[in-house]
């Protein structure tokens, strides 16, 4: 009986635990990029600091509204063919006359919205549109993050197709959970302006796709040397008991990939900075300490509440992780 209803409160835990996955490394590296901005631009995203890390996870939370989000994720370049992928970094209408829209947007549209993203960025820049900017430049660090993510450029991208399911959340949140602030050095160095930005993007996707295999072969030769017992733990989380990665078994995960999601995260971290250091620049650089006198409010309250509305209480549209 008590198995039972152990059992039972996991599973009403269980969603709660996949709505949560990848927030603080979304929140982290949001954070830990206004530190690696100029002084020029630090002085004005700084006091904003807050905002940028509580918006970090607005694109997550908005699959749970718009069924278009959830391709802006992700990009299953395993689908592709390696001798197309200079078929796919071209601008978007090029990809569509190639592949079709429907095409693209089942397997993932992430390097094309990264794109649009940049504009919209350059054109609050250009606007001195305060509130606009610090919106874009949130939710541009989300989908930067998401670039750097292995199962991100993947079909498999929970460990469906291999019996891993999880290990999503395994490596993108348990490990930086528990290791990023003890363990990891997140200083990414400065800013670096971005030349081509399509270039840029496409070569962040590639890394990641070029890790995929490995994150994958090595979570299971960990699970097949250990029996279950060894891999799982009940924790106490918000007061509630759920199971999840046991602690041991996430740091030898980890310790079998060497540097890889601390490196990953520390490349998202300068990634993000320089991708708003570089909106700005191609902007003009226009001064916008003159933009940081008066009180920040919100972008739009009435979609932030509803975002946490639905994101609590709503269902997914498309693919979880």
């Amino acid at each position: 009986m008590l198995t039972r209803s152990i059992s039972i409160v996991a599973l009403l835990c269980l969603p709660a635990i996949i709505k949560a996955w990848g927030f603080f490394g979304h929140e982290r590296i949001n954070r830990h990029a206004v530190y690696s901005l100029p002084p020029r631009l630090m002085v004005f995203y700084k006091p904003h600091i807050s905002y940028l890390v509580t918006h970090s996870t607005d694109p997550d939370k908005r699959r749970y509204m718009l069924p278009d989000e959830g391709p802006r994720h992700y990009i299953d370049l395993d689908h592709y063919p390696r001798s197309e992928y200079d078929s796919l970094a071209v601008p978007w209408p090029r990809a569509v006359a190639h592949y079709t829209a429907d095409t693209l947007q089942r397997h993932g549209i992430l390097p094309w919205h990264f794109e649009t993203m940049m504009y919209r960025l350059t054109a609050a820049f250009l606007a001195r549109d305060r509130e606009r900017i610090l919106k874009l430049s949130a939710e541009l660090g989300h989908y930067v993050a998401d670039a750097h993510v292995p199962l991100h450029t993947s079909s498999n991208h929970n460990g469906q197709f291999t019996g891993q399911h999880g290990i999503h959340g395994l490596w993108e949140s348990r490990i930086p959970e528990l290791l990023a602030d003890a363990e990891f050095d997140l200083w990414a160095g400065k800013a670096l302006y971005i030349r081509e930005p399509r270039g840029f993007i496409w070569s962040i996707l590639l890394e990641s796709a070029a890790a995929a295999d490995t994150v994958l072969r090595v979570e299971k030769e960990l699970s097949n040397s250990l029996p279950a017992d060894r891999k799982y733990a009940w924790e106490n989380r918000n007061g509630q008991l759920v199971r999840s990665y046991a602690s041991d078994y996430t740091k030898a995960y980890s310790s079998k990939m060497g540097d890889m999601v601390e490196r990953r995260m520390r490349g998202a971290i300068l990634a993000t900075a320089s991708c708003w250091y570089t909106a700005w620049a191609n902007a003009g650089q226009p001064p916008l300490q003159t933009i940081n006198n008066s009180d920040f409010q919100a972008t739009d309250q009435k979609e932030t509440d509803l975002l946490e509305r639905l994101w609590r209480g709503g269902k997914i549209f498309g693919r979880e992780h």
